[in-house]
């Protein structure tokens, strides 16, 4: 790469750099709080904040990368045609088609790091996210109970009360359990918890109590002193986890033969291949006038991406349903915008100018 390439890659590099530590910064600053959010309501354990944090950060990494690159280009060479530096190089034989040498150099580069978070590091940061909730979710469903506080031991099954607690020990208990339309309400002096240790089921042995059972409303209750009774917690179906279409590896995305599978794969494969075409894009647009200032044609720029976003997005819809082969998936969005980039480049190279007749000299 020559002199005048190095230095596009370094504008370019630094304004990329500044419109990607702006949106991160933002956006992470409202994810922080909505994380310190759910470990405050105890949905999530406060040792797990930084971890769930970082976890997050990659995914966003992800998505910014390719809008930060759009506007990164647009905004350096837009900087350029400003300050007059351009005119001088196309003076100097540098075109719009040279540009895209230093351009592509960049790009290449993350478009490399960005096929390594979508295909590989994110689908384990989200697969990791998960599990980090599910251990949250059980342990808080196996927490004891709080003195003096209601407590639902399995998800909303049951709800139970102590008075005071002490470790795994009960001391004056109340315990409602509900299966159909049948109530079953335990008051004991003393009680405590065991979990088994084989299949973490967990149970409640009460002492010195009395067991009412029936179905409210109609006035007939089984009422039985007991000097121990045993009550299984039995948690509900949450144990039975489906794995979310972002959290799977993609090598078992390219095995699988299901719709939304295929969608996610595709989605994946967009967001280097993007980066090309965005930079294809920017070249072109970044054009303007020295009066027009180095935000002319930033609107445009949000504009041209939004429709290329949302059309990335209706194809993968449209492969979710099986409206669109997976042959073609979202291929054919990337194929229309990169030609339309095409366009617009040659068009700003001036292949379209015809060069004027020759005129014939008198004679």
């Amino acid at each position: 790469m020559n002199l005048i390439g190095r230095y596009i890659f370094r504008e370019a590099f630094g304004s990329w750099l500044m419109v990607m530590a702006v949106l991160f910064l933002i956006f992470m600053t409202n994810q922080l709080a909505d994380i310190l959010g759910d470990a405050a309501a105890d949905r999530l354990p406060r040792e797990a904040v930084l971890a769930i944090f970082g976890l997050t950060a990659l995914r966003y990494l992800m998505l910014l990368t390719p809008i930060t690159l759009f506007l990164g280009v647009t905004l350096a060479l837009a900087r350029l045609n400003r300050d007059g530096e351009m005119a001088a190089l196309a003076a100097c034989g540098v075109g719009a088609g040279r540009l895209l040498v230093p351009i592509g150099a960049f790009t290449l580069l993350l478009a490399a790091g960005l096929a390594w978070l979508s295909l590989v590091l994110t689908p384990a940061a989200s697969r990791r996210i998960e599990e980090i909730r599910l251990d949250a979710e059980k342990s808080s469903q196996l927490a004891i109970a709080e003195a003096g506080k209601f407590t639902s031991p399995d998800g909303g099954q049951s709800v139970l009360y102590a008075r005071e607690v002490v470790g795994d020990e009960l001391h004056d208990v109340f315990l409602q359990t509900q299966r159909d339309n049948q109530v079953n309400v335990v008051l004991a002096a003393r009680g405590r918890r065991v979990v088994d240790s084989a299949t973490a089921e967990q149970s409640f042995v009460f002492e010195d109590g009395k067991l009412y059972e029936g179905v409210p409303g109609q006035g007939k209750f089984l009422v039985v002193d007991f000097d121990e009774q045993l009550v299984p917690i039995r948690r509900g179906e949450e144990d039975e986890v489906v794995e979310q279409v972002a959290a799977k590896r993609t090598a078992d995305l390219m095995s699988s033969t299901k719709l939304a599978d295929r969608a996610e794969l595709h989605w994946r494969l967009s967001f280097p291949l993007s980066l090309f075409v965005l930079a294809l894009l920017a070249v072109p647009l970044s054009r303007s006038s020295p009066r027009e200032g180095r935000f002319g044609r930033l609107g445009i720029a949000l504009f041209v991406y939004l429709i290329y976003t949302n059309l990335i997005s209706i194809g993968r819809f449209w492969v979710e349903r099986g409206i669109v082969g997976d042959d073609v998936g979202i291929w054919w969005v990337h194929a229309v915008v990169s030609l339309l980039g095409v366009l617009m480049l040659a068009r700003e190279s001036g292949w379209f100018v015809r060069a004027p007749a020759a005129q014939a000299s008198p004679a």
